[in-house]
């Protein structure tokens, strides 16, 4: 069933925007909170806890400020994307492209979101793995909670806790057809970013005033060429935690009020870049050098004030939770665009709830397997980030700007999307250059 409504922005009035929605849902309306909460778990995700270790590559006051300057042109992306969403009646990102580029925009951006959301879900299936059943990095093994709760054996292996994970919690909140019946686990999502932000925020002053913490690296460690390359390799860890453009037009269509989604958005940027660079400057300043790729392995070790071990395994069962809640948001959007591109005439999943089933089912499986295969979540970012999410992110709202099919492109919204189109080829081409590069040295037996 379809329904319009009038835009009440100044450049769009008196255009009609697509409703697309389910007759069964066409008289329920998503509310400002909860749609706050789904964006905001779209973007609190797995990438947080990579940013700590960028920081690491960046130093402090870097780190911090590319945070920001993120967030400044995710929002920036994200407007141009409204404007011309308004202008060209479209209900989806896919009908944006589409309307920009034609018949092959919508397929090119279906492929990028597939190729984020699978990657990003690999990687919490990834880090809740880590976190309940250990992980090795650089020769040493870091203790998950089950595998210091009971040892090391079969139902504390990474295959079956996943195996767990996905039956009892995965799978069911995947078959929610609505993303605003996600609302009240996206609200308990953030809730428990929340605590374990405070948690590490508690850790590291309790250490700061015993003087147990050094004083913090501000700049990047720059001694060569090499090293200057490698501080590239921290863009994509960032793209990725702000990317959220693939369920904004999901929001909004559930909305019913279309003038409340810029508001939503920039209270979802405003908490979640708030979390971040807390998480990013707390996380830092409590490892130092030490600091994982996955923070969440630094806490299996003594954190030297009362009570570490109980406090470090709320932190990761709080962490754990919080992605496992994650998942839903982010799996809506990932079986929405396979099953828009394979079946782009079926019908709703309403009326065929055998095809939902077997594609939910099958997408499930499949991110299953490849967490089980896949090494860490710096691999995954960087396959990830360097790619599709950087797309979907920055280059294809720029584009749609650029391409400017109806001629409603300011001069400002111009050069705004051709600095990010530049920045995000340039400095992920570089990264995907420096990780490659970094890959053929370790394999080479002469380095």
């Amino acid at each position: 069933m379809e329904t319009r409504e009038v835009v009440g922005d100044e450049e769009t009035a008196a255009l009609l925007i697509p409703r697309k929605r389910d007759e069964e849902e066409s008289n329920s309306n998503a509310s400002f909170s909860g749609s706050v909460f789904n964006l905001s778990t779209t973007i609190i995700g797995a990438g947080i806890m990579a940013l700590p270790a960028t920081v690491k590559v960046l130093g402090l006051l870097v780190g911090i400020a590319a945070i920001i300057f993120l967030a400044f042109l995710t929002h920036i992306s994200l407007e141009i994307l409204l404007r011309f969403s308004r202008v060209a009646n479209a209900a989806t990102y896919g009908e944006v492209m589409d309307y920009a580029f034609g018949s092959f925009g919508k397929p090119l951006l279906q492929i990028s979101v597939l190729i984020n959301n699978f990657g990003i879900l690999v990687v919490y299936m990834i880090i809740i793995g880590d976190v309940l059943s250990g992980t090795s990095s650089s020769g040493s093994h870091h203790f998950g909670v089950l595998e210091g709760w009971f040892g090391q054996c079969w139902w504390t292996s990474r295959t079956f806790v996943l195996l767990v994970a996905t039956v009892l919690v995965f799978a069911p909140l995947g078959f929610f057809k609505r993303i605003d019946s996600l609302r009240y686990t996206s609200a308990l999502a953030v809730a428990l970013a929340i605590v374990f932000l405070v948690i590490t925020v508690g850790i590291t002053f309790i250490k700061l005033f015993n003087g147990s913490i050094a004083s913090p690296r501000l700049l990047p460690n720059i001694t060569d060429i090499t090293s200057i390359w490698n501080l590239f390799t921290a863009v994509p860890v960032l793209v990725t935690a702000f990317v959220c453009h693939y369920n904004v037009h999901t929001i909004d269509n559930e909305l019913g009020n279309s003038s409340l989604i810029r508001p939503v958005i920039r209270a979802s940027l405003v908490l979640c870049s708030s979390v971040y660079i807390l998480t990013a400057l707390f996380g830092f300043l409590l490892f130092g050098e030490s600091t994982q790729d996955d923070v969440l392995a630094n806490f299996d070790t003594d954190l030297g004030i009362p009570y570490s071990s109980v406090l470090s395994d709320i932190v990761r069962i709080s962490y754990a939770l919080h992605l496992m809640l994650v998942f839903p948001v982010i799996f809506f959007s990932l079986r929405f665009n396979l099953d828009d591109l394979i079946f782009p005439s079926a019908r709703s999943f309403n009326f065929d709830k055998c095809r939902f089933v077997l594609i939910t089912i099958g997408l499930i499986s499949v991110v299953y397997v490849a967490a089980n295969f896949v090494p860490s979540i710096w691999s995954a970012f960087q396959l990830t980030g360097a790619t599709a999410t950087v797309c979907l992110g920055f280059i294809f709202p720029a584009a749609i700007a650029l391409r400017d099919p109806r001629g409603i492109a300011t001069k400002k919204d111009k050069i705004l999307s051709l600095i990010m189109i530049f920045l995000a080829v340039f400095s992920n081409g570089v990264a995907i250059y420096s990780n490659a590069d970094a890959l053929f040295r370790k394999h080479d037996p002469h380095q």
